[in-house]
C-alpha cells in the first residue's frame, strides 16, 4: 500500500507560494484533486491552467470513505 500524500492545509484567506508547474490542490470536502500550472505574462498577469488528476482524486476519495 502506498503512503498517503501530504497536502498542506491552507487557512481561509491565506496567501501561499506555489511552484509554477505541477502544483496539486485537493478539495477538503469532496477530495477532488487538480493539477495546476501557473505562468506570468509580459504584462505581469498571472495565468492558471488546471487539469483534474483522476488517479489522485480516486485515491483521496478512497481514504475519505475509510475515515
Amino acid at each position: 500500500m502506498s503512503k498517503k500524500p501530504d497536502y498542506y492545509q491552507v487557512s481561509h484567506g491565506e496567501w501561499i507560494t506555489v511552484p509554477k508547474r505541477g502544483y496539486k490542490e485537493q478539495c477538503c470536502d469532496c477530495g477532488l484533486v487538480h493539477m495546476m500550472n501557473f505562468k506570468v505574462d509580459e504584462k505581469g498577469r498571472i495565468h492558471i491552467q488546471t487539469f483534474r488528476d483522476h488517479r489522485a482524486t480516486g485515491g483521496a476519495r478512497t481514504r475519505f470513505r475509510e475515515e
